[in-house]
């Protein structure tokens, strides 16, 4: 006779485990867009990463801060008639600190997806390659203008506690805003470029240094020889050849800054139009150049 057929014996069974058909909302593009903006603007910080994480990104905020600290401290003790530096010069000033900042944390943004080859991951979602720009030029422009802003919001309250004319503070804050913002957004642009080009951190940090950083030091170097041999606008017009430089002849032109540039010697209106066209160029060729390369990269 056949042995008696056991619980272990018996026929496969089809379970049903409740899955369903999703019935709620979809939030669409714009939803996820805004959530990726948030996930790298908080990234670029170091915010829900690891304690490592945060460290370099928050030891240059402090760098970028602490020496105004210092000066509005100084101004307000001694009842200064004006600040130390001009709103819109501290950038200037400080444009290592923030060319080093982009250098950090551009290829943090964008390099891990190629390294990980976590791209088709979020083009799976309803979210294409202008999306993924757009978050993340914006979500880099803005990390930069909340460091190079942070510091201008300080002088500002300093200037109204040391009791300076309220309508004149209130115009070159406006001012070193405008320039910071600019200022940002063309940072961004470059280094965002740059990391996008490789998936490993290290190259994409040297060379957004190399571009931001050391360009700079060229260009002021061929400026200090020009004017050393009384060549005024040839000091101008090297100015279009880095970044920075840039930027200072745009605030110098329309923003009532004065320049940084060897002697003073700052391109005038004509010539500023010149460069207020390089910056939007740069700017607006980034963003091309970044679309371009994300319509291709891990599909």
């Amino acid at each position: 006779m056949p042995p008696e057929t056991t619980t272990t014996q018996r026929a496969d069974v089809i379970h049903n485990i409740g899955y369903r058909h999703y019935d709620g909302p979809r939030l669409g593009r714009a939803y996820a867009r805004r959530s990726l903006f948030a996930q790298s603007l908080r990234g670029a910080y170091g915010l829900g990463r690891s304690a490592k994480s945060k460290v370099a990104p928050m030891l240059l905020a402090a760098v970028m801060c602490v020496p105004v600290l210092i000066l509005v401290a100084v101004a307000v003790t001694t009842k200064a008639n004006k600040l130390p530096v001009e709103y819109t010069r501290y950038a200037i000033i400080m444009q290592a600190v923030i060319g080093l900042y982009a250098a950090a944390q551009a290829p943090q943004s964008v390099s891990r997806d190629l390294r990980f080859k976590t791209i088709p991951l979020y083009f799976s979602r309803p979210i294409e390659a202008v999306d993924y720009v757009t978050a993340k030029f914006a979500a880099m422009a803005s990390a930069l203008f909340a460091l190079t802003a942070a510091p201008l919001v300080i002088m500002y309250v300093g200037a109204l506690l040391a009791k300076l004319d309220f309508a004149d503070q209130t115009k070159d804050f406006a001012q070193g805003l405008v320039s910071v913002l600019l200022l940002s957004l063309l940072f961004a642009g470059i280094s965002l470029v740059i990391a996008a080009l490789t998936p490993r951190r290290g190259f994409g940090v040297a060379a957004v240094i190399a571009v931001l950083t050391i360009s700079y030091g060229a260009v002021s170097t061929l400026q200090a020889i020009a004017w050393d041999q009384n060549n005024t606008d040839a000091v101008s017009w090297i100015g279009l050849f880095s970044p920075i430089t840039i930027v200072d002849g745009v605030q110098t032109a329309f923003l009532g800054a004065s320049s940084a540039y060897p002697g003073g010697f700052g391109p005038g209106t004509g010539a500023g139009l010149v460069f207020l066209l390089a910056l939007f160029g740069l700017i607006a060729g980034s963003y091309g150049l970044l679309l371009r390369r994300y319509r291709k990269v891990g599909l």
